[in-house]
């Protein structure tokens, strides 16, 4: 595999790079556009113009751009964070990422398959659920990266299918749990710099396209060795490099932060932001939940000293999700810098949310709540409208299909999620879904999840560890089954922050529907019906 940082010269191995500063501006317009003489029409500068090709063989109303008209096809950069809930992408805390929201279109109702670093990954590399994939947790026989290639799930992803059409690819960050850097790069990926426990942001190593590398602490002369920062440059080189060495080809960039994980620490740079920042509560924070579930049911109050951890935490995230936004912001100079701006789709997203005090937890995720399965996904690029969002539901078993419909692929094979573009070029006031676009999301979870030093997500005293349960997200509400016979349901038109629990006064008829629908969804496999949630009245 070739190695792109020699080229431009930006960074040297170790991280040290001196591009900050650019981050650290607002990005400018994403794409600027200018008329075309004697027509009227809006045309995006220093791009071809492509025809368009239907983006889903089962809907006929969404378009991506025909690599075969344009003769040059378009590039793709996805930044994923980790554990990065929506009350941190804000104008304060990412003011790059808000620059972009406005200039692309952002998905309202976007949610993960499972709320678990290691599941939620499985997904979005194949596109498949967690029953599809045979990953469910971060570890042992029933997940991790030993268990993803034991599926054969490394074989059929994203990356295979970018690359066999040619496109370079690039895994930089987070991959899967369990990875260790003397594993070998993945199947589909050109540039390969990937990391094992990179949550401390310091004295990790990084699999560095087959060469292990040891990055040390904050005190290295010479060197920032800070995580995020590091992950920054390499993909800036991976742009220019790719760019300047292979200006034919068009690339897939994914860069996996591990900011704003736990233990939440921040760049020296940021260490002393926002003194006297207060948690956003909600009416759910400090709540206590009626007819709760068994593992919800005896959870204390929350005592004066769990408060201050809170804030403190918060407080923490906002600092370390600023060097995220660094990296954002020089991405996008980069790209400008370079002329690929303008032919390039920008997605951001998180692997899952977190909550932080809702229903008296303490941190954690795992729940089927919204706190924790409802995460950000905002597109920028050729052709989205500016400004817009999507109300329609989208799921993160959709982004396989959406990168390759994008490229103007189809996924290698079956996979469970659907293409996202006819939502994605179909947005702005009074736009509609096609006709037969799913009406909610299926989530699945298998818990309790282990205790284990070696887990990054194993749940703290009173964080919230449910048992197993499938889950069906809807417009109006909420509906969890548990694998010990217990059942939630929130009326989310009156309860929005999911606290009573109302399942026993449902008639016998809903009850019954909304079992038969959940139990549906998880027979079904490799195939787009396996998301398609159907309006249970």
């Amino acid at each position: 595999m070739p190695d792109d940082r020699a080229v431009g010269g930006e960074r040297a191995v170790g991280g040290e790079r001196a591009r900050l500063p650019r981050g650290q501006r607002a990005c400018r317009r994403f794409s600027r556009r200018r008329r075309a003489p004697g027509t009227g029409r809006v045309l995006v500068r220093a791009a071809s113009i492509a025809a368009v090709v239907v983006a889903s063989s089962a809907f006929t109303t969404g378009h991506v751009v025909d690599p075969h008209a344009s003769g040059k096809r378009p590039n793709i950069v996805f930044v994923l964070t980790d554990d990065l809930a929506r009350n941190l992408v804000t104008k304060q805390f990412m003011p790059n990422l808000a620059a972009l929201e406005q200039q692309g279109t952002t998905f309202t109702n976007y949610f993960v398959a499972d709320s678990l670093c290691c599941p939620s990954r499985a997904t979005i590399f194949t596109g498949r659920f967690p029953h599809d994939t045979g990953v469910f947790t971060n570890r042992g026989p029933n997940g991790g990266y030993r268990t993803f290639n034991q599926h054969g799930d490394q074989r059929s992803t994203i990356a295979t299918d970018l690359h066999a059409a040619g496109y370079r690819t690039a895994m930089m960050g987070k991959y899967l749990n369990r990875y260790h850097p003397s594993d070998p790069p993945a199947p589909g990926w050109d540039t390969w710099d990937v990391a094992d426990w990179g949550y401390p942001e310091y004295n990790y190593s990084l699999n560095e396209n087959g060469k292990v590398v040891h990055y040390g602490g904050p005190d290295v002369p010479g060197k920032d060795n800070y995580l995020t920062d590091v992950l920054s440059g390499f993909a800036d080189s991976f742009v220019s490099g790719s760019v300047a060495r292979y200006p034919t080809k068009p690339f897939f960039l994914e860069v996996a932060t591990f900011a704003p994980h736990s233990p939440y620490t921040p760049a020296p740079r940021y260490a002393n932001l926002y003194p006297h920042l207060a948690y956003p509560r909600t009416p759910a924070f400090g709540a206590k939940n009626t007819a709760a579930p068994a593992w919800l049911r005896n959870v204390p109050a929350l005592s004066a000293k769990d408060r201050s951890s809170i804030t403190t935490a918060f407080r923490r995230r906002a600092q370390a999700v600023k060097s995220v936004d660094d990296l954002i912001g020089n991405l996008v100079a980069t790209l400008r810098s370079t002329g690929a701006l303008a032919n390039t789709y920008f997605v951001f997203s998180s692997d899952n949310g977190l909550h932080m005090g809702e229903h008296r937890l303490m941190p954690g995720k795992l729940t089927a709540f919204d706190t924790d399965i409802h995460v950000p996904l905002i597109v920028v690029g050729p052709r989205v409208p500016p400004g817009t969002s999507v109300a329609s539901f989208a799921e993160n078993v959709d982004l396989r299909p959406t990168f390759d419909a994008l490229a103007g692929l189809r996924p290698g094979e079956p996979v469970d999620g659907r293409s996202l573009a006819p939502l994605i070029f179909g947005a702005g006031p009074g736009a509609r879904a096609p006709a037969g676009w799913r009406q909610g999301v299926y989530v699945e979870h298998m818990g309790p999840v282990s205790d284990a030093a070696d887990d990054p997500d194993r749940p703290d005293p009173f964080s919230g560890n449910p048992t197993s349960y499938i889950a069906l997200r809807l417009r109006s509400a909420l509906y969890v089954q548990y694998g010990d016979g217990e059942h939630e349901y929130y009326d989310l038109r009156r309860d929005p922050y999911e606290l009573h629990n109302v399942y026993a006064s449902l008639p016998a008829s809903r009850k019954a529907a909304l079992r038969a629908e959940a139990l549906r969804l998880k027979a079904c496999h490799d195939r787009p019906a396996c998301s398609d949630v159907r309006a249970v009245v």
